[in-house]
């Protein structure tokens, strides 16, 4: 009966090192209050100044949501009262955004959805406030950083669609190394714009869901907006247009402020901000910093690598695990083996250490070793896992540890045999069941050279040297009564 219409405005802050109109650092955790300066803190007769770097990167992911980019663009003020914003008004873009008309496609219910891109457009983020019962503490830290603001048509429809886009969104700035997406850390968060109708009629009154910081959020909140729109459709009444909260105790939006309109906040180009105009040389650095969009290289993972699905789920999702995959294969690693090691072992040891894959002792390179070892049988699967521990616990390369502690697996035939000799001679009843018909005492044979060599014996040469045992020791005997059994 009732058509859902959900719109997003994503702000991310952008990894430049120091704030968008003023040189202060740009980082988060510091001191309260310590990274400000008159500029970012509006005393009057300052001037900003823009930061190359920032506005290099608000272009790029123009460019990588396929907008079109502004040839000049103008900053503007936003003339609003914000409490943790000293000067009383916001640095933004309204007339001139970087971008517009893109899009961006992702994948929702194993099905390709286009999402098309109003704007993107830089601003200034304002500063911080920290309630502590009757007191609120302002931090102005975060003040001045570089904010961006991408602006989504409203082309998505519930609550997961919008969370599996913000999803895909993550992944993306991340890829091009222009925000951490921490959303603890604020450094990604998004309003909601909802509104429902009857199926066919379009747009209905839209109400915007302020500061959603998780993607858990984004989906229930919108969920319930959705719920409550619907509700009070159907009872005859209209939808007021606002601005609501998500109380996420109570899971459900709360009345917060009436929505202003664009007039209300009074633009006006900002006069001591001069247009920004691109030129060849900066439309070049834009495109360096291109690279493989993650949906791209998850498709070429499986067609290249013949990983399946959820291999790739796994190795595409962080740029760092793909880039680290790619370049162990390159170095000799089989694909799928080095799948399935990094999304297993390696990713518990991670786990374990509460360390970052590029920032542990396994490179590429040792990793490529280790499962060449394993693979050309120089190393079985139990020391291949003992001897990964080794490189996370000692940070050295595989064939160092293995050699030092003498891991090398034993694969020659009378070698194995000779032990198999002696453990069958001195466990007798294990034989005897075995001559019986029953096969359990077999196990117990191999785990019992696997002890006596500490791990190192080839286990498929032992099964299958015992079996062979087995097979023609009536034989043997009947000749040779007193001969060993696998000699």
């Amino acid at each position: 009966m009732y058509q859902s219409f959900v719109g997003l405005e994503i702000h991310i802050h952008l990894l430049a090192k120091t704030k968008v109109f003023c040189s202060c650092r740009a980082a988060f955790g510091d001191e309260p209050n310590t990274n400000v300066c008159p500029v970012c803190m509006g005393y009057p007769g300052v001037l900003p100044t823009l930061n190359e770097e920032a506005i290099r990167m608000a272009y790029l992911v123009a460019r990588a949501l396929h907008c079109e980019l502004a040839e000049t663009t103008v900053f503007d003020r936003k003339n609003y009262f914000y409490p943790d914003l000293p000067k009383n008004y916001q640095i933004s873009q309204f007339h001139s955004p970087v971008g517009t008309k893109g899009w961006f496609d992702m994948e929702f219910r194993k099905q390709q959805k286009r999402v098309r891109i109003h704007d993107v457009h830089l601003e200034e983020d304002a500063g911080k406030m920290i309630h502590a019962g009757d007191i609120s503490l302002l931090d102005y830290n975060r003040t001045g950083t570089p904010l961006l603001e991408i602006v989504t048509e409203p082309d998505l429809e519930l609550g997961e669609d919008a969370e599996v886009f913000l999803q895909h969104f993550r992944r993306m700035v991340r890829y091009l190394g222009v925000c951490d997406g921490n959303m603890e850390e604020g450094s990604l968060r998004c309003d909601a714009n909802v509104s429902i109708n009857l199926r066919g009629q379009g747009l209905g009154q839209k109400v915007e869901i302020k500061n959603l910081n998780s993607f858990k959020f984004v989906r229930k909140a919108l969920n319930f907006e959705i719920s409550r729109q619907e509700e009070i459709l159907s009872s005859g009444k209209a939808v007021l247009q606002e601005t609501r909260l998500w109380n996420e105790n109570r899971d459900q939006t709360e009345s917060m402020r009436t929505k202003e309109e664009a007039t209300d906040y009074r633009y006006f180009p900002d006069p001591d901000l001069p247009p920004f105009r691109t030129d060849r040389t900066f439309l070049s650095s834009v495109e360096a910093g291109m690279v493989e969009m993650p949906l791209e290289r998850r498709c070429r993972l499986i067609s290249e690598y013949h990983l399946t699905e959820s291999q790739a789920d796994f190795i595409f999702d962080e740029k760092t695990t793909a880039d680290f995959f790619e370049e162990a294969v390159q170095k000799g690693a089989d694909p799928g083996t080095a799948a399935a090691w990094l999304s297993g072992d390696v990713q518990k040891l991670l786990k374990r250490t509460s360390i970052s894959l590029s920032d542990s002792p396994l490179s590429p390179e040792r990793f490529a070793d280790l499962l060449t070892l394993l693979k050309e049988g120089n190393i079985h699967g139990k020391i291949a896992k003992q001897t990964l521990d080794a490189v996370f616990d000692e940070d050295r390369d595989p064939k160092e540890i293995i050699r030092e502690r003498g891991w090398e697996q034993i694969t020659g035939r009378n070698e194995i045999a000779e032990i198999l000799d002696k453990v069958i001679a001195e466990h007798p009843r294990a034989s005897e069941a075995i001559m019986g018909g029953d096969r359990k005492p077999m196990g117990f044979l191999v785990g019992r050279v696997m002890k006596a060599t500490s791990g190192r014996a080839e286990p498929g040469m032992v099964q299958a040297l015992l079996q062979e045992c087995f097979e023609v020791q009536f034989a043997k005997h009947m000749e040779e009564p007193d001969a060993h059994i696998c000699s």
